[in-house]
């Protein structure tokens, strides 16, 4: 194997090993907002190493800045759905003034 190929398959790795744990976070926290932490900041880096490891693989560097466009547009589109779920489940809860005076 070269060294290209090495650090391809190690930053694989890495990537799937965030995207797993990513998974464990969305299914094992309690409430939403910690899922939503989880699964944006794992998947995100997951997506961000194995984005980089194809980009060191793939020979043409307009095909690597392409693969590394499609995450910067996967970043953005995350958080932003992540801002807008949290803050619509933020305004679904009760205040804490109407939560302690049941």
């Amino acid at each position: 194997m070269t060294p290209a190929e090495i650090v391809t398959v190690m930053l694989l790795v890495a990537g799937c090993f965030f995207f797993l744990a990513g998974t464990l976070g969305l299914l094992r926290f309690p409430d939403l907002f910690c899922r939503l932490h989880a699964l944006t900041k794992a998947d995100n880096l997951g997506l961000g190493l194995i984005a980089l490891g194809m980009a060191v693989h793939i020979a043409s560097p307009w095909a690597a800045l392409k693969i590394l466009f499609i995450w910067l547009f996967t970043l953005m589109a995350s958080s932003t759905s992540c801002y807008l779920i949290a803050k619509f489940q933020r305004g679904r809860a009760p205040k804490p003034s109407e939560a302690s005076a049941e």
